[in-house]
């Protein structure tokens, strides 16, 4: 378990970034070079294989070597964890937020219920005297 943690951290925390994020992107339609990776950022290229290797590291990017070109691919199997842990996360908020539904709903018959028990009474306001509604006697 605290290795799954470690590892989503790990994931989360690699994606924090927009540029390893917009790399992850670029990644979905296809493996790429680290060149054609690199193309539409303006950063030095020993900055830019900083992301590529925290991207490798939570295991999200796979990369090879073949001769002087390194190409990249997604690894998919990384995000199943995240996808996990956020399914997790909306069936605890939808059970809260149906508890939370229940209870409104509750409060609203018990004022309904109320107000069927009490007799109407209506305040003029110029004489301030209380006058009783007709049918409510």
């Amino acid at each position: 378990m605290a290795n799954q943690l470690s590892r989503l951290d790990q994931v989360f925390s690699a994606l924090a970034d927009p540029t390893r994020r917009a790399i992850v992107m670029r990644l979905c339609a296809g493996e790429a070079s680290v060149g054609e990776l690199a193309d539409p950022f303006e950063m030095a290229l020993p900055s830019f294989m900083k992301h590529i290797h925290v991207l490798e590291t939570s295991g999200l990017v796979l990369s090879e070597k073949s001769g002087r070109v390194r190409t990249c691919r997604l690894s998919p199997d990384a995000l199943v964890g995240a996808e996990d842990w956020f399914q997790q996360q909306r069936a605890i908020w939808e059970a809260r937020l149906d508890r939370f539904e229940a209870y409104v709903m509750k409060l609203k018959k018990d004022k309904e219920r109320a107000g069927a028990k009490r007799p109407s009474n209506k305040t003029n306001r110029t004489t301030g005297k209380t006058t009783k509604r007709k049918g409510s006697e």
